[in-house]
């Protein structure tokens, strides 16, 4: 009598005579094996891909549509305006700020009648004018003959000045001398320009005043 091949389980036997339980399979009892599980994970990644590559394209395809239909509005630049230069008339004249413009007004001065600098500036200047009074300090008097004199430091040096003589910048001139002070006129120009007089004084510098400057 003739064998017969076993049946499978389910039913029939595959060719060449091996029951299809005998084979790997790819679902066994209701669970994927390690072959099915990467093979779902490969179909799962390439639908994803696919589904990406759909959207960046979608993207890419707004932008620039985008790109198409906006035009930018950007304000067209003003046209530089032409500098035109002017030419400077009074290069030949005499410069505002200069002593020669100074030195020309002080003998306009003088040659008026009745100017105050007008005797100011025939005259020989004096040893203390080159300095200014604030440099100036009183440290004392003296009398000589019965006429009194002030004792007045500059730069460590000790003048004596009696009335007449002149001291400062501003053609400041003795008038009074006392104990405690020095009187004196001086010649100012004022806001509007003008040449006036004004007074001033050096007073009495104690021993703690001078000791201190």
């Amino acid at each position: 009598m003739r064998s017969i091949p076993p049946r499978s389980a389910y039913g029939a036997s595959p060719p060449g005579g091996q029951p299809l339980a005998d084979r790997p399979s790819r679902i066994r009892g209701g669970r994927l094996t390690r072959h099915g599980a990467i093979a779902l994970l490969l179909a799962l990644g390439g639908a994803l891909l696919v589904g990406c590559d759909g959207d960046t394209q979608e993207l890419q395809d707004w932008m620039d549509q985008q790109r198409r239909e906006v035009r930018p509005s950007v304000q067209p630049l003003a046209a530089p305006k032409k500098f035109e230069a002017t030419p400077y008339a009074n290069a030949q004249q005499v410069d505002p700020f200069s002593t020669q413009k100074l030195t020309v007004a002080l003998k306009q001065e003088a040659r008026q009648p009745n100017s105050l600098l007008a005797a100011e500036m025939n005259r020989r200047k004096e040893p203390l004018e080159a300095y200014p009074l604030d440099a100036m300090s009183m440290v004392g008097s003296v009398s000589k003959a019965g006429r009194p004199f002030a004792l007045l430091r500059v730069d460590n040096l000790l003048y004596q000045v009696k009335a007449g003589d002149y001291v400062g910048q501003n053609y400041g001139r003795v008038l009074r001398i006392t104990e405690t002070e020095v009187a004196l006129r001086e010649i100012v120009q004022d806001a509007a320009g003008e040449w006036t007089e004004r007074n001033a004084t050096l007073q009495l510098q104690e021993r703690g005043q001078e000791k201190a400057r």
